[in-house]
């Protein structure tokens, strides 16, 4: 599996393109850009089967119609979530002044447990990590040795939990009892930032270290 990182939309927030060497690919939060993602994808051949998201905070979900519209892609959201690609109050985009509204159409696929998500020949193993919103999800590739964390461990750093339906205890119980206990080489490739490792962020994350790794 081939997978590129790509800073898109107002808060050059993390989107990821995985493809396989059949060029079917999976979208992780299409946050932006809709013109530049798309000619990136277009420009590799990749042809997208299924978009995830990590949560639907707005910066995240900026090009999701786009996609969804490009390829046929089915969106996959936590049901937590499942009325914020509709609602800017919820996904934070009517919150803040000087950004635009941000409306989807909803979901088209709701997660609601860590049942593994399987999109042509990938495979996710799903870790529900709630605290930096109710519905934020982790998608674990084992073979690939990364995970897709969005706005939960960053390096160095953690998600902000000041937003509706955050919560700091829930957010680093999240990240001790599911992410922590991943092995140390595991990339983090995460929602805003440079990918970390577990292993690094066991060392240096200050926000973490409480818990004695």
């Amino acid at each position: 599996m081939n997978w590129k990182q790509i800073a898109l939309g107002p808060l050059q927030t993390n989107g990821y393109v995985l493809y396989g060497d059949n060029k079917e690919g999976v979208m992780i939060d299409p946050g932006g850009d809709a013109k530049r993602l798309l000619t990136f994808i277009g420009e590799q051949e990749i042809t997208i089967k299924g978009i995830l998201l990590t949560h639907a905070h707005f910066d995240h979900i900026g090009a999701v119609d786009a996609i969804r519209r490009a390829f046929h892609a089915p969106v996959y959201l936590h049901t937590k979530e499942k009325d914020w690609l509709t609602d800017p109050l919820l996904n934070g985009s009517g919150l803040f002044e000087g950004i635009p509204e941000i409306k989807t159409d909803s979901a088209d696929i709701f997660i609601s447990d860590e049942t593994p998500i399987k999109i042509g020949s990938m495979e996710f193993t799903v870790y529900e990590t709630p605290g930096h919103s109710p519905g934020s999800v982790s998608f674990y590739v084992p073979d690939e040795n990364v995970i897709f964390s969005g706005d939960v461990l960053f390096h160095g750093g953690v998600g902000r939990t000041d937003l509706p339906g955050g919560d700091q205890d829930t957010l680093l119980n999240s990240i001790h009892e599911k992410l922590l206990t991943l092995p140390d080489e595991t990339i983090v490739a995460n929602g805003h930032g440079p990918v970390t490792t577990i292993g690094k962020e066991k060392e240096i994350n200050p926000f973490i270290n409480g818990f004695g790794w």
